[in-house]
C-alpha cells in the first residue's frame, strides 16, 4: 500500500462523508465539521502515514485553499438569504458590523497586549483575525435554502448569516492595519500609515469591492433572468457550476482593481438573488455552491485535526489557551449582545446571537495571509497556536449547542404562534 492509495481512500471517504453525513448529524448535538476534524485527529493517530499539512511551512497552500473555500462559501451565503436589502430590514446586520466586530478587534487586541505581553502588531492581528463570524462553519445557524419557508429566515438565522457575509471582507482594514503596524515599528513606530490606511485600505479598497460586486451581480442577474438571446439566459438551463463562475469573475476582477473580493462576492451573490427571487434556478446555484463548500470544508477541518495531533499547540501557553477561551465564552458574547441591545428580537434570541459567533476557515486564511506579509515578531507560531485553538473550541462548542439551541427557538416560537391562535 502506498500513501497515494491512503490518500485516495481519505479522499474518497471524505466526499461521501460529506454526502451522508448533514443528514445523519441533523437535528443532534453533533455537524459535520466536528465529525470531519475528529477524523483527522483518528487518522493522524493511526500508523498510515497520512501526509500533514503545517501552515507555517505550507502557507501559500493553506492561504489559497482556504481563500476559495471562504469564497464559494460567501457566494452559496447570499444566494440563500430571502430578505430584500434595506436599512431597517437589515438593521441586525448593520449592529453586528458596526458594534460587535470593531469592539472584538480592540479586546482581543488588548488581552493579547496584557495577557501574552504582545507587541500592538501581533495583538492587532490576532484581533482582526478573529474577530468575524465565519460563513464557512456557521451552516447549522445559517438561512435555509433559497425561496424556503418563513421558519428557515428567522431574525436569528438571519443576523448570523449576513453578518458572517459581510463581515468576512470588512476584517480586512484591520488585518492591514496590522500589517502598518508591523512596518512602522521597524521604523520607529511613526504614525504616517495611519492616512493612507484610512483612505485606501479603510474605504477605497470596501468602496471597490461594493461597487464591483453590486456591478457584476446587476450583470450577472441580467444575463440569468432577462437576456434576450436564449444561450445567455442560464436560467432556463438549471446548471449549477454556473455559481462557480460568478464567484471567481466577482472575486478576480474586486481583487484586479485592488478592492476586498469577499465582500464583492457576497455583494454578487445577494444582487443576483434580488434579480428574480422567485425562480427556482436560485435553488440550483444554492446546493451546487453548499456542495462544493462541504468538500472543501471537509478537507480542511481533516487536515486541522492532523495538525493538531502533529504539533499544532506545541507554542501554546497556558495565556494563550486563556485568550482563546474568553475570546469565544466572554468578549464576543458580550460585544454581540451590546450591538443587539433595543432591537426587535427577544433576551433568548438576542442571546443565540451573541453566543453563536463561530470562528473557523476564514480566521486561518486571514492569518496565513497576513504573516505572508511579516513574521510578526516571529510569533508565527505561537498565533497559529491560538488560533488553532480557537477554531477547533468553536467547532466541538458551537457544533454541540447549535442545533439544540435553534430546535428550542423554534418550539419557543410555535407555541407563541399556536397560543396567538388560540
Amino acid at each position: 500500500m502506498t500513501l497515494s492509495d491512503v490518500v485516495y481512500v481519505c479522499l474518497g471517504l471524505g466526499a461521501l462523508g460529506a454526502a451522508v453525513l448533514p443528514r445523519v448529524v441533523s437535528r443532534r448535538p453533533l455537524s459535520l465539521p466536528m465529525v470531519f476534524l475528529a477524523a483527522g485527529v483518528l487518522i493522524e493517530l493511526l500508523p498510515v502515514g497520512v501526509p500533514t499539512v503545517d501552515p507555517v511551512r505550507d502557507r501559500l497552500w493553506v492561504e489559497h485553499t482556504t481563500e476559495v473555500c471562504v469564497i464559494v462559501s460567501l457566494m452559496g451565503a447570499g444566494l440563500a438569504i430571502d430578505r430584500p436589502f434595506g436599512w431597517r430590514r437589515w438593521s441586525s446586520a448593520w449592529r453586528l458590523l458596526g458594534i460587535t466586530m470593531p469592539l472584538t478587534v480592540a479586546a482581543v487586541a488588548l488581552l493579547a497586549w496584557g495577557l501574552l505581553d504582545w507587541p500592538p502588531a501581533a495583538a492587532l492581528l490576532l484581533g482582526a483575525v478573529l474577530a468575524p463570524t465565519d460563513p464557512v462553519l456557521a451552516g447549522e445557524v445559517r438561512v435555509g435554502e433559497p425561496l424556503g419557508t418563513e421558519r428557515d429566515e428567522d431574525e436569528v438565522r438571519f443576523s448570523l448569516t449576513s453578518e458572517a457575509g459581510l463581515n468576512d471582507g470588512l476584517a480586512f482594514p484591520f488585518v492591514y492595519a496590522a500589517i502598518a503596524l508591523a512596518a512602522a515599528a521597524g521604523t520607529g513606530w511613526s504614525a504616517d500609515w495611519i492616512g493612507s490606511w484610512a483612505l485606501t485600505d479603510l474605504l477605497g479598497k470596501c468602496a471597490v469591492g461594493l461597487a464591483v460586486g453590486g456591478g457584476i451581480g446587476w450583470l450577472l442577474g441580467w444575463m440569468f433572468f432577462r437576456a434576450r438571446a436564449p444561450e445567455l439566459r442560464l436560467s432556463e438551463h438549471m446548471e449549477g457550476f454556473v455559481a462557480l463562475g460568478a464567484t471567481f469573475v466577482s472575486y478576480g476582477i474586486a481583487e484586479v482593481l485592488h478592492g476586498y473580493g469577499f465582500l464583492s462576492v457576497f455583494v454578487t451573490a445577494c444582487v443576483i438573488r434580488a434579480a428574480e427571487r422567485s425562480h427556482g434556478y436560485h435553488k440550483v446555484l444554492h446546493e451546487f455552491t453548499e456542495q462544493i463548500e462541504r468538500l472543501l470544508t471537509a478537507v480542511l477541518l481533516f487536515l486541522l485535526g492532523g495538525y493538531l495531533v502533529a504539533g499544532a499547540l506545541s507554542a501554546l501557553t497556558f495565556m494563550g489557551a486563556v485568550l482563546g477561551a474568553l475570546v469565544l465564552l466572554v468578549v464576543r458574547p458580550l460585544t454581540g449582545w451590546l450591538a443587539q441591545v433595543r432591537t426587535v428580537m427577544g433576551k433568548k434570541e438576542r442571546a443565540v446571537v451573541a453566543l453563536f459567533g463561530i470562528r473557523g476557515i476564514g480566521s486561518l486564511f486571514y492569518l496565513a495571509y497576513a504573516l505572508g506579509q511579516d513574521s510578526f515578531g516571529g510569533l508565527e507560531r505561537e498565533l497559529w497556536a491560538i488560533v488553532a485553538l480557537t477554531v477547533v473550541i468553536s467547532v466541538v462548542l458551537h457544533g454541540v449547542m447549535a442545533s439544540p439551541a435553534i430546535g428550542y427557538l423554534e418550539r419557543r416560537r410555535e407555541g407563541a404562534e399556536i397560543s396567538g391562535r388560540s
